[in-house]
């Protein structure tokens, strides 16, 4: 077990415990100064988890925010219902707040993150981690987007939203959406439709279907079987291979050649 788990585990149970070395801790922050700079952060492992380095360019810096409603000055406008009012949802959360206002005193640095160091009855304390993107050492892109604080860029404010990192993914809310009831039966294949084979595509049939005999295939019969189906006057020529066709097709069905008569017209040679 590392050092830092060490360091976390003491936190908690001084918190838990209300140690004597944490009511003192905490009554000399009441006593001091609403934000004040620190020398070295009082939770380690939670200011490295969340980006501080001990290198020039980095600081810590300790802000007091005050616990409890927040109530609206009264003012000097009569009895109006705009004015009769107590508590103001500023939505925002209290480390938020502390963010902002470190950071409007701070301007030439960026804020990184903060962490949750303690409170009382009154007052909430905060660590707030700064940047500054002037100096060489910090080279990380998080340190150059100006104004992560006031745009709600820092874990604090994004509390408001839905955490990506907690959300439900796709398959999970496919799962959910099932369970849910519903007016009709969700649609489930069947054990016998699963094991049915596929039957096959159309494209596979026409592939599979055999070819038509081409034209030159019926002029390359024998010219006695030719005349025997259109008188032996066709069959004189070989390229007659399509009227020879049409002959055969008459003779083999006559009801067809009743409705629809073939032109027969004579070939002519050119000279």
């Amino acid at each position: 077990m590392g050092a830092y788990k060490y360091i976390t585990q003491t936190l908690q149970k001084q918190y838990k415990e209300r140690d004597a070395l944490y009511r003192d801790k905490v009554m000399k922050w009441r006593a001091g100064p609403a934000i004040e700079r620190v020398e070295y952060p009082s939770n380690l492992s939670r200011a490295r988890t969340l980006g501080y380095q001990a290198k020039q360019g980095y600081i810590v810096v300790r802000v007091r925010i005050d616990k409890g409603r927040r109530t609206r000055r009264k003012t000097m406008g009569g009895r109006k219902h705009k004015n009769n009012y107590r508590f103001v949802q500023p939505q925002m959360s209290h480390q938020a707040i502390g963010e902002q206002r470190v950071n409007r005193l701070f301007r030439n640095m960026e804020v990184l993150n903060s962490y949750w160091v303690g409170e009382d009855g009154n007052y909430k304390f905060f660590e707030v981690i700064l940047a500054d993107p002037a100096k060489p050492s910090v080279n990380i892109s998080s340190a150059i987007r100006g104004g992560k604080a006031f745009r709600g860029l820092t874990s604090a404010g994004n509390s408001r939203g839905p955490s990506k990192k907690f959300a439900m993914n796709k398959k999970l809310r496919r799962k959910k959406l099932q369970a849910t009831p519903y007016h009709f039966k969700p649609y489930l294949k069947s054990a016998k439709a699963a094991a049915a084979p596929k039957p096959a595509p159309k494209r596979a049939e026409k592939k599979a279907a055999p070819a038509k005999p081409a034209a030159h295939e019926h002029a390359a019969h024998a010219p006695a079987q030719h005349a025997a189906h259109s008188g032996g006057v066709r069959a004189a020529h070989p390229q007659h291979g399509a009227q020879a066709h049409e002959a055969k097709h008459e003779a083999a069905h006559p009801a067809h050649a009743e409705h629809q008569p073939h032109p027969s017209k004579p070939h002519e040679h050119k000279k």
